[in-house]
Order: structure tokens, then sequence, then C-alpha cells
């Protein structure tokens, strides 16, 4: 029998990712490289670290291997534990049609079992693709003091934007009266985050009801906060009001890399009281000839730079040979930019090589992308928005 735990944090982190393309075509979108030495998942993994959290369930089902392997035992994150720790729980394929999970509900109804076992008070939904600092454990606190059934996350974004979101509408007392999924003319800009914290036992029926109707989308967005408002269960909202990106395309994830060039204060990675933790594997130190051009860039351990290279993010390994060019750009675990090559607005994928001659973005438009362990041949050029996968 495993320890009782007050909260279980449930990290869905099973999804395709396809508006990021070639990025995610053999990773799950939560492995992506961020900001020279992390991944997407390091942020939920170390704010639950952060919070006090110490069973996380992070659930896998798209292209996972590299996922499985960098997550592993936990360790990095304080998370290898012995009554206790992180756990990769896989999709259970059910009957003739290998069905997996059908959607966020289902894949936490599949794992009921695994939180069970903890007999927890509360359960925290989490999202595996967004970049943020976070104390769940204040929003746990705010669950409790509103007697609430379900809390939900919400930040302010911009009124012309609000239609983009799930938009929750609170009254006085901040508790949700109104869900709309994107609507055409929103009455608030309280957008839905994505973060959960619900008490377990109520979490549990709305799960068992929602599992049994044939005609649900098996969501929480479209089916268990409806049925729960609808039932006029106690929901509330939670504003947080610091740094939040949703990383889920090649342009949000090019903004979001660049926002480390422009000292953005809230999502600062030197502090040292809210640490994001990775699973760095003893890289060598970084190395800056004597012939080399740096101006505003982001260096990570490991990387050698003897060519130039200005506003960019330069991965762990990453090469940029004397006489090539990086500007504006995101350079990926051990990626080698050749002599003569130039690199604008681009983001160039883990161990790809752009050859000597090539031409990858522009300084205007869409951003250029080489997908991961691809080579762009002498002479090629991968214009602005376009993403090159040949091998």
């Amino acid at each position: 029998m495993l320890l009782k735990k007050r909260c279980v944090a449930m990290l869905l982190a099973g999804g395709q990712g396809s508006r990021l393309g070639v990025l995610t075509r053999n990773m799950a979108k939560p492995a992506v490289p961020y900001g020279g030495k992390y991944r997407i998942i390091d942020f939920p993994l170390s704010n639950c670290s952060n919070s006090g959290i110490d069973v996380v369930g992070v659930l896998t089902q798209y292209q996972p291997l590299e996922l499985n392997a960098y997550i592993a035992s936990g360790a990095p994150w304080d998370l290898d534990l012995v009554n206790g720790g992180i756990f990769v729980l896989p999709p259970y394929q059910t009957g003739k049609s290998g069905e997996w999970y059908k959607g966020t509900a289902n894949a936490i109804y599949q794992n009921m079992p695994f939180i069970s076992q903890y007999n927890p008070d509360y359960v925290l939904i989490l999202s595996g693709d967004h970049i943020y600092k976070m104390d769940y454990a204040a929003m746990i606190a705010h669950h409790i003091a509103h007697g609430a059934d379900a809390t939900i996350a919400v930040r302010q974004v911009p009124w012309e934007e609000a239609s983009r979101f799930g938009i929750m509408n609170t009254d006085e007392n901040d508790r949700i009266v109104e869900f709309e999924e994107k609507p055409k003319n929103p009455k608030s800009n309280n957008a839905s985050m994505g973060v959960y914290v619900f008490t377990w036992e109520k979490l549990r029926k709305y799960l068992i009801e929602d599992e049994q109707n044939p005609d649900s989308s098996n969501d929480f967005g479209k089916n268990i906060i409806p049925a729960m408002l609808r039932d006029g269960q106690v929901m509330t909202a939670y504003s947080f009001n610091g740094y939040w990106k949703d990383v889920g395309t090649i342009e949000s994830l090019w903004e979001a890399n660049m926002d480390l060039l422009e000292d953005v204060p809230e999502i600062d990675l030197h502090d040292k009281k809210f640490r994001i933790y990775a699973r760095n594997l003893g890289m060598l130190p970084q190395y800056i000839a004597p012939t080399a051009e740096v101006d505003n860039c982001l260096i990570t351990e490991g990387c050698r730079i003897l060519g130039k290279v200005k506003h960019s993010i330069l991965s762990s390994g990453a090469v940029v040979e004397e006489g090539a060019e990086v500007l504006d750009s995101v350079i990926m675990p051990g990626a080698v930019i050749k002599a003569g090559a130039k690199v604008r607005r681009a983001i160039v994928a883990e161990n790809a090589v752009v050859e000597s001659g090539a031409k990858v973005g522009e300084e205007t438009g869409l951003i250029a992308v080489v997908a991961q362990g691809v080579t762009v041949p002498d002479g090629c050029y991968v214009k602005a928005g376009e993403q090159y996968a040949q091998n």
C-alpha cells in the first residue's frame, strides 16, 4: 500500500503536435528542445518539483521514445522517490479497434487506478506544451479556500485574441459562471491555461459518467467542465499573471526562444528560488573562437562558435563554423552550420547539418525549419516559411 498523497499531478504529454510540423516528426511535442538546454516538458515537471508535488503521472502516446528516455527516473526534477516520483503512463489498447486515448478526459479515466492507489484529496491536470513558471501549491490553496470542486487557471489575454481561447466568465468572487469555447464575441478575456485542480472524488464521478456517454468527446473543455457547470458544482478561476506561452506552433516556439534574449523578467531562467531543472548529459565547455562574432545570443555548454551569430539561441553541442552566419534563429542540440552557410529567422532541429553554400530562411517573413537529422545540401535554399525534411 503506497502512502496517501495530498495531490497527484497528471501531465498530458501524448499530443502529436502537428502544428509544429517536421519538429515533431520523430518525437512528442513536450520533448522538443527549448532555450538551449531545456525541453518543453521541463517546465511543468519543474513546477511540480518547486510546488512540493512528488507524484506525477506523464501520459504519453505519440512518438514517446525520446520523451521516455529523457524523463528516465525523474532524478533531475527530484522525482525519483520510493513512495512517489514520476511515472510514464502509456495508453491502454482496447478491443479490436485499437483505440488509444480518445480525449483528455478519457486519458485520465484510463489511469484512474494509478490515481486511486494514492487516495489523493486533489488531482492536478497539466498540459505538456506550455512555457511558464507557476507555483501550483498556491493554486491548490486557492482551491481549498474557495471550497471548490474544480479550479481553472486563467490568464488575461488581449481582447482581440480572446476568441482563440476557452474563456471563463466569472462573478465578483472568482466563481466561474460560464465557459465559452473560442467565442466570437467574448464576454471576458480570462483565457483558460489548461491547468486544472479537481477535488478527486468529484473528478472521479464525472470521469465515470463521461465515459458512459457514447456521445461525449471525452474532453475536459468540451465535456467535463460544462457538465460540472450545469450541475452547479463550485468552480473557481485562479488568476495567473506571469509569463505563459503556448508553444504549439512554429512561430510561437520561435518567439518563446527569442523572448529569452529580450530579458523578459517573468521567464528568468537564472532565478535560483524557482529553478527550471533539465537533464543535461555532461556537456563540454563552450568554445567561442577569436574569429567568432557574437551579439546578443544565448550560447549553451558544448557549443563551438567560429562564425557570426546574432540574436540567436544555440543549444548544447551546436557548431557554427568560420564563415557561417546565423541571425534571429534557434539552433537545436548537435546541429552544425557549415562554413559559408547562412541561417536567418529559422529553427534548425537536432543533429541537422546546413552545408556550405546552403541558405535557410530570410530576414523577414515566416520561420523556416530544418527537420531533425537531415542535411541541407550545398546550393539549397529553404525559403521563409518552408520546412525542409529530405533525408
